[in-house]
């Protein structure tokens, strides 16, 4: 039994956008504790969305996570000897979470031929994720799939 409940750290802000969810996507860029170099290739993604689509990037942005975020998801449980993927619904901050691992994720592994540098791949996987297209938005579509194959299971939930 845990002796204390953790206290979650409330992040401030991106300074430029003013966006805590922004600020959080800057955080999972960022390798090696480098955070001026994950905000200047977020920030140069951003400018070329709105370069690009002639919209507001942040709003580009949200909509991408938004609909990037899953519903449903499968966990696994152990019951009489025998694995069960269960579906369970997918709690707040796991969602956002989730979306913004996807969006990296696919965006890495765009191809190199038409993109040279990180943030040109994350601007179209960005764009991409906001019109409901691109790797992310398959991969919470394939989570979904899963789900509602083993909602037989659902009994199981605990």
């Amino acid at each position: 039994m845990r002796s204390k409940k953790v206290t979650k750290r409330i992040l401030p802000p991106d300074p430029l956008f003013g966006s805590k969810l922004l600020h959080r996507f800057i955080n999972r860029v960022m390798k090696d504790g480098k955070k001026t170099l994950a905000q200047n290739l977020v920030y140069k993604a951003l400018e070329q969305i709105r370069e690009e689509s002639k919209q507001d990037p942040l709003k580009v942005f949200e909509t991408a996570i938004a609909n990037v975020v899953p519903k449903m998801e499968v966990r696994p449980r152990r019951i009489g000897g025998a694995s069960y993927q269960i579906p369970v619904e997918v709690r707040g901050d796991r969602k956002e979470s989730l979306a913004i691992r996807w969006i990296l994720v696919s965006a890495e592994a765009r191809s190199n031929k038409e993109y040279h540098s990180f943030d040109k791949k994350l601007a179209a996987e960005l764009l991409d994720a906001a019109n409901n297209t691109g790797a992310a938005i398959k991969k919470k579509e394939d989570i979904q799939k899963q789900a509602n194959a083993n909602r037989a299971f659902s009994h199981f939930r605990w």
